[in-house]
């Protein structure tokens, strides 16, 4: 049977976190922050399963790289209270095979934010300890349609 779980969290500079350092660790991806210089690789982290970027029609193409996305918003939020993104960590039924937890993702995604102009980088983690989970990390500004 399926555990059901979630958690809501803001990423905020505030806490000392960074937007950049958060997505790699997620993703398991090697990215460089801009603002600090420093690369956060965690290509060697084990139980990513899958990742995705999902973007509104309005946003630029180049969002579809991480690297890009994030440190853009860390640009924009400069503050240093600035809440830089937030994040739903979501179970998911282990009793569903790896394509069908991907589109459950990502149409959940698609319409409860991108179709509401946020930008989303999601990733699964599934270490097959029977806790398959995602964690969808999200721009804390819609991006707005060009009138």
């Amino acid at each position: 049977m399926a555990i059901y779980h979630l958690s809501l969290k803001t990423i905020s500079r505030s806490k000392g976190q960074s937007a950049v350092a958060s997505s790699a660790y997620r993703s398991g991806s090697k990215l460089k922050d801009r603002e600090t210089g420093e690369t956060k690789d965690f290509t060697k982290k084990h139980g990513v399963a899958y990742s995705e970027i999902q973007l509104p029609t309005q946003a630029p193409a180049k969002y579809k790289d991480r690297e890009e996305l994030w440190n853009a918003v860390e640009e924009k939020e400069s503050k240093s209270n600035s809440q830089l993104a937030r994040e739903v960590e979501v179970a998911l039924p282990a009793e569903l095979e790896r394509p069908t937890q991907i589109k459950l993702v990502h149409d959940y995604v698609q319409t409860n934010f991108v179709d509401r102009g946020m930008c989303a980088d999601w990733s699964i983690h599934d270490k097959e300890d029977g806790n398959p989970h995602a964690h969808i990390m999200l721009t804390t500004r819609a991006i707005k349609k060009k009138r």
